[in-house]
């Protein structure tokens, strides 16, 4: 009767130690995706990012051409602006001369 006894409590014992081991593999597979998790990208994830890019770049694209086409407009006002500048003192200078011009006329004019 011992004999079974002891056969009994090793096959238990082996039973426990069998479901201890399994339980342990179990958890360090666990443990292994909680600390190192799989590192895969899905399609979701992918369309995601893509619809992202996409909504980013159609506000970046235009104010960057907006802003673009702002400063060569602005340098062509600025060019324009010194022409016109420049034009205003060559109008001045020949009015002077013009009237300087007027007047040797009115004088020699007399004279003659």
């Amino acid at each position: 009767m011992s004999e079974y006894k002891n056969e009994a409590i090793n096959e238990h014992l082996n039973a426990s130690v069998t479901e201890r081991e399994t339980e342990k593999t179990e958890l360090l597979s666990e443990v292994r995706y909680v600390i190192n998790p799989r590192k895969t990208l899905s399609l979701a994830y992918f369309v995601y990012i893509l619809l992202s890019l996409t909504f980013v770049s159609m506000f970046t694209f235009p104010k960057i051409y907006i802003q673009q086409q702002i400063y060569f407009k602005s340098r062509d006002i600025a060019k324009l602006k010194s022409e016109y500048d420049t034009l205003k003192e060559e109008r001045r200078v020949i009015s002077t001369s013009v009237e300087s011009i007027k007047f040797q006329n009115q004088i020699l004019d007399t004279l003659f």
